[in-house]
């Protein structure tokens, strides 16, 4: 069972945008509970409360229990909008979850064994290329993360998804396409080094001489 999370929800009567910044004013952050083939749900929240959480690693592949007057709505979280200069949530979508339903998330990506990368002990650099991976999996199986080993990698290889060990009862989103994870690129130095080589070799080659 994945971990949940809870937040503590008080109802709201009013929609729209004035009763939105209303709620704001107020100094809570208005949300809203929607699906599962329910009524919608208008809600604020604490916004000390809804900051811990939005901090949490794979906030939107975490369930959410949100308590609004006695009753408990067992959410993902789909969408957070904030405002576009001090970054502050302003509104928050939750997405109502039933036992065994089929969801997208969103599952952050773990790198492992960077001190097995024989490409990484060169000087080389995990160049990341997804930090998340869309997956399709059971509510009630949700991976906190997606775990890729980079033990034996050189300069120069890549991990592909189809490499990489899939949860038990999850799958990517893009499942017929091969897509780089990450990479190991050459840092400017090991470049710089391999270039000082090369030139080293091709100065000490001796020259051709013309046959008798």
């Amino acid at each position: 069972m994945p971990e949940i999370i809870s937040l503590t929800g008080e109802a709201r009567e009013r929609a729209g945008k004035g009763a939105s910044r209303a709620t704001r004013r107020a100094g809570r952050i208005p949300a809203i509970i929607y699906g599962d083939n329910k009524d919608q749900v208008m809600v604020s929240l604490d916004p000390r409360e809804l900051s811990r959480a939005l901090h949490r690693a794979g906030f939107f592949a975490t369930l959410v229990d949100v308590k609004v007057d006695g009753a408990t709505h067992r959410t993902l979280p789909r969408d957070v909008q904030y405002h576009p200069v001090t970054d502050q949530p302003l509104h928050v979508d939750f997405m109502r979850v039933g036992a065994g339903a089929q969801v997208t998330v969103s599952v952050p990506v773990h790198f492992i064994n960077h001190e097995r990368a024989e490409g990484l002990r060169r000087g080389g650099i995990l160049n990341i290329v997804r930090h998340d991976i869309e997956m399709v999996c059971s509510v009630d199986r949700i991976p906190e993360q997606l775990v890729v080993d980079l033990s034996g990698l050189q300069i120069g290889d890549s991990v592909h998804i189809h490499s990489v060990e899939m949860p038990e009862g999850a799958r990517p989103v893009i499942h017929e396409r091969d897509f780089t994870i990450a990479s190991i690129a050459a840092s400017s130095a090991v470049r710089e080094e391999a270039a000082a080589a090369a030139q080293s070799a091709a100065v000490g080659e001796p020259e051709e001489t013309a046959s008798a």
